[in-house]
């Protein structure tokens, strides 16, 4: 059988890590697709830049539009990044009938309902495991793994920047500024991290989760961002003596008036695995109500680690090309015309649990008020901690945490606080979650 041709789009750290990943594995990967994968065609900004990556027998191209439109090129692996652009790409390569490889979770996130209705409609298959957690197969884990399961809710560390920023301020007491300082120096953080410590990375890679585990389209823009900017080593400390960590998590749940999509620092046990996840690896928890709690681990990001993922999908596409596209497994999981209209809560009805720090006067009456305050709004307070204040110091810490309660409520609380006049600073909001 004639080899499945595969033009890419993109020549950088992934795409050259998919070439050298196909070349070095041809024959385990040919054993298992049932027939040779080449890269026949790539793209590159410099045609006559040195790299790496051998590039023997693959055709450099400077313009992408020359392997859409190619036709003898059968798929089409996205890897320039980007939205625009790459989606104008990813509808002409569906358009001319061509299978599509992306690893572009923004792409998706934002356009991948479009995308999906029109491979659909053409036939073709549009196959995103690299889009999200690297080289951990967590979409095809919940998509095939757990299609048994009632998938109750989701809670991953799905951006190692932001991870690996939260475990250096822990283990060195460092701050946000510093640490963020090395991550770009090491190259772990972007010249402008934006993107990953905003939180905005990791919404896009939950809202592929959420779509496929709940059987919803895509709605990033119902997400709630939060990102790790304004978290201090204070904070970091407190929670650790408490017995928790500081993960920036992306949770998705199924909650009794829709489905909660949100982005945020939270406290996680220090038992618990998740919490244990250090520098930049990725790892996501999915709750099955047959299977229970599965967890999946590894390198959410790296030339070979996202370029596994990547050759895995060639592999599916390449089995699955000759199949009825009807019988072929749908993009999100679900049927296309049994996805659910679900709503995504707005976090105003969210519950959870809340550590909350106060800046307090240190005088008699204050976390009387406090408490006042919350039982006013039917907020129970689960344990309250108190700093000593130092020789000459007014002004102390205090520690709240709170039972599951909903985020109008704190809300409330905390506006009401801070209007005390004994307590002089912003109150400092971390949610809480158990995950048990």
């Amino acid at each position: 059988m004639k080899p499945m041709r595969v033009g890419l789009l993109g020549l950088g750290t992934v795409g050259g890590g998919t070439v050298e990943v196909l070349r070095r594995n041809r024959e385990e990967i040919a054993r298992r697709a049932g027939r040779e994968i080449v890269v026949a065609m790539a793209t590159a900004r410099d045609l006559g830049k040195s790299r790496p990556v051998g590039l023997e027998g693959i055709e450099l191209v400077a313009e992408a539009e020359a392997i859409v439109a190619h036709p003898d090129i059968e798929i089409v692996v996205e890897l320039i990044g980007g939205e625009t652009r790459a989606r104008d790409l990813v509808m002409a390569a569906i358009a001319h009938g061509k299978h599509v490889v992306t690893a572009n979770k923004a792409l998706l996130a934002k356009h991948g309902n479009e995308i999906f209705a029109q491979a659909h409609a053409r036939g073709v298959m549009v196959a995103f495991e690299a889009a999200v957690a690297g080289g951990v197969p967590i979409i095809k884990a919940i998509r095939e793994g757990l299609t048994a399961n009632r998938i109750e809710w989701i809670a991953g560390i799905i951006n190692g920047t932001c991870n690996y920023i939260l475990s250096e301020m822990r283990d060195k007491g460092l701050s946000f500024d510093v640490v963020l300082a090395e991550a770009q120096r090491l190259g772990y953080a972007e010249a402008d991290p934006a993107f990953d410590i905003d939180g905005i990375d990791a919404a896009h890679k939950l809202t592929i989760l959420s779509a496929i585990a709940f059987g919803i389209p895509m709605q990033f823009d119902k997400a709630y961002t939060e990102g790790i900017g304004r978290l201090t080593a204070a904070d970091i400390r407190y929670a650790e003596g408490l017995g928790y960590r500081i993960k920036l998590l992306g949770i998705t749940r199924r909650a009794p008036g829709g489905i909660e999509l949100r982005v945020h620092p939270t406290l996680v046990p220090a038992r618990r695995l998740l919490a244990n996840v250090e520098g930049v690896m990725n790892a996501v928890l999915v709750k099955g109500d047959a299977v229970g709690n599965t967890m999946y681990y590894g390198r959410g990001a790296g030339a070979e680690a996202t370029a596994s993922a990547v050759v895995a999908d060639l592999v599916d596409v390449t089995r699955m090309a000759t199949a009825d596209p009807e019988h072929r497994v749908p993009h999100l999981a679900f049927q296309p015309d049994r996805l659910s209209d679900t709503p995504i809560l707005p976090m105003a009805d969210v519950e959870t649990a809340y550590y909350l720090r106060l800046r307090a006067l240190d005088r008699p009456g204050v976390l009387a008020d406090v408490t006042r305050i919350c039982a006013e709004r039917d907020i129970s307070i689960d344990a309250i901690f108190q700093k000593e204040a130092g020789e000459g110091e007014e002004q102390v810490d205090v520690v709240i945490l709170t039972h599951r309660t909903r985020e109008r409520d704190i809300d409330s609380a905390i506006a009401a606080i801070q209007a005390l006049p004994t307590i002089p600073a912003p109150v400092v909001r971390i949610r809480l979650e158990e995950l048990s």
